[in-house]
């Protein structure tokens, strides 16, 4: 069973956080200066980059652990077209259906045309390529390594609520990174960052739901997650539309814990890397 060799958390969570964080706190640090601003750049790629070398480092010694990740990163076998559509479909339309309800409070419908670009810079390359890179580098740490390591220990539920903690704290010396997107929110309004920081849980939580679904495809991981980046930045989208989207995702993933409560809350895990009597045949 190969989601049992996954036995390092605290090591994988501990590096995980003092090695991005040595970066970006350092990248944070040169960012108030223009004439660093490629130092800055290059301290904060090297730091998203980090836990998926530590990842694949820890997986590389051990064979059983390669040929899971080559599985997972390649197949989509065994999995219902319905996880694929919503893998797809989630995030561009929780953002679209929270834009048409704000209009109903006077927001503006000027949301639905595209925004001149993305609401925060970066030194190296175009914002546009980051939101795209940076789901594929997390996520081929998150679900290589890092989801799979906590669900052997406990059920889905407390699997995603461990790492939603973990990701909003991972996220934390990017706030200081200056015209960062995490420094533009906590700019803003302290609303928008704590609706930051609540919508990480309803996110993980539908996020892990399909991951699991599609038999551990991180494939599925990355689409989700870069739907999230792309939609979320490609509208002119008010932020107070961004709080009604937390919402309709608190919204679907209570439905999905009450509609599905052996799936989350059963420890065990089968030979497929899900819950027993979940796997779903195609």
């Amino acid at each position: 069973m190969a989601i049992k060799e996954y036995k390092h958390p605290l090591l994988f969570y501990l590096l995980c956080t003092v090695v991005p964080w040595a970066f970006w706190f350092t990248s944070a640090y040169y960012s108030r200066d223009p004439s660093y601003s490629l130092l800055s750049g290059t301290l904060a790629l090297i730091g998203l980059i980090s836990p998926v070398i530590i990842a694949f480092s820890m997986m590389y010694i051990n064979p059983t652990l390669r040929q899971d990740l080559w599985r997972r990163l390649f197949t989509v076998q065994k999995t219902r077209p319905i996880y694929l559509f919503l893998t797809l479909a989630v995030m561009p339309c929780s953002i679209l259906l929270a834009q048409a309800i704000s209009l109903m409070f006077g927001y503006s419908v000027n949301q639905f045309s595209f925004s001149s670009g993305p609401s925060f810079s970066y030194a190296l390359f175009s914002p546009w390529v980051m939101l795209f890179l940076a789901p594929v580098l997390e996520e081929l740490a998150w679900h290589s390594y890092g989801t799979d390591c906590i669900r052997v220990h406990f059920n889905l539920f407390v699997t995603s609520l461990i790492f939603a903690i973990f990701w909003a704290l991972w996220h934390l010396p990017l706030a200081f990174v200056k015209d960062y997107y995490h420094s533009n929110v906590a700019h803003m309004s302290w609303i928008y960052s704590a609706n930051f920081l609540i919508s990480i849980i309803p996110f993980v939580i539908l996020m892990n739901w399909l991951y699991y679904k599609t038999h551990r495809n991180i494939m599925v991981a990355v689409v989700f997650h870069t739907t999230a980046n792309v939609f979320n930045e490609i509208f002119a989208t008010h932020p107070d539309s961004k709080v009604i989207q937390t919402i309709l995702l608190l919204g679907f993933a209570i439905i999905l814990l009450f509609a599905e409560p052996k799936f989350f809350f059963r420890k065990r895990v089968s030979r497929a890397g899900v819950e027993k009597g979940s796997v779903i045949s195609p």
